[in-house]
């Protein structure tokens, strides 16, 4: 199929359109940036700024993705954006690039993020992620594979979410949330394991039982961290995909574990 441009899109000079594309009614696309294939822009949406937007990309009316960042410790030069595949933005999603001249704000593929969502500078965001209407993402964030983030959730700059975790509507995340849990509240603590996530996700009642004993653990074993990391070392499944994600997760923290909701 052809490429369908609607007559008042703007195309900057030195854009570059991949196959197939559709530009829709006062689209903006950027001089610096680059179009995979099948990518669809509707009206009023805007792509700018050293982006990269990988093929089958969809982009809602006046979602911008690409703006220049917020930190006020820009110094110039062309930081960038770089996106992976088949990802949907809904209406007033804003993704910016990162700060610092040669560094790139980075997501994966397979994404959906809902209207008024936000991603800040320099954040790392994986695939298979959604994230509900206002989900703000603070600048520096890490959001691994099969994660959800609630309507109206809030992350703080550096923290840090686990694969296949959650945070709930309107929970404020201010340390890291480890993988398979989830987190509520202001600030947001551990409240359960993300059951019907894994389970939607294909995980074994064996997986599950690993997960049930990690937070167990972790969060109900009244131990302090050290204690609770040296109890999963040592477990008998220490050598499962499920220990060793959350092992490995804990001793990368830098803001320390959301703490228990009990």
């Amino acid at each position: 199929m052809a490429a369908q441009i609607h007559s008042t899109a703007i195309i900057e000079p030195g854009a570059q359109l991949g196959a197939d594309i559709e530009i829709g009614a006062y689209a903006l696309v950027g001089g610096a940036v680059v179009l995979g294939d099948g990518v669809r822009l509707h009206h009023h949406a805007a792509v700018e700024g050293n982006t990269v937007l990988g093929e089958r990309c969809e982009v809602f009316p006046y979602a911008c993705i690409g703006g220049k960042t917020q930190d006020l410790k820009y110094k110039g030069g062309h930081p960038g954006l770089r996106i992976g595949a088949r990802n949907v933005f809904r209406e007033y999603v804003t993704i910016h690039c990162a700060t610092n001249d040669g560094d790139f704000t980075r997501m994966g593929s397979d994404n959906v993020l809902l209207g008024a969502c936000h991603i800040a500078h320099d954040c790392v965001i994986g695939s298979h992620i959604v994230m509900s209407n206002g989900a703000m993402i603070a600048g520096h964030v890490t959001i691994e594979d099969h994660v959800i983030v609630g309507g109206y959730g809030g992350v703080h700059q550096f923290c840090r979410l686990g694969a296949y975790a959650m945070l709930s509507a309107t929970a404020k995340l201010v340390h890291d949330l480890p993988p398979y849990f989830i987190a509520d509240g202001t600030p947001a603590k551990i409240r359960a394991i993300n059951q019907v996530g894994l389970e939607r996700n294909g995980f074994t009642a064996e997986q599950l039982e690993r997960v049930k004993q990690i937070h167990r653990i972790l969060y109900r074993d009244g131990l302090n961290r050290s204690q609770a990391l040296e109890k999963l070392g040592a477990h008998a499944h220490a050598a499962s995909d499920e220990f060793r994600r959350v092992l490995a997760f804990a001793q990368a923290s830098d803001r320390g574990l959301a703490p228990s909701g009990r």
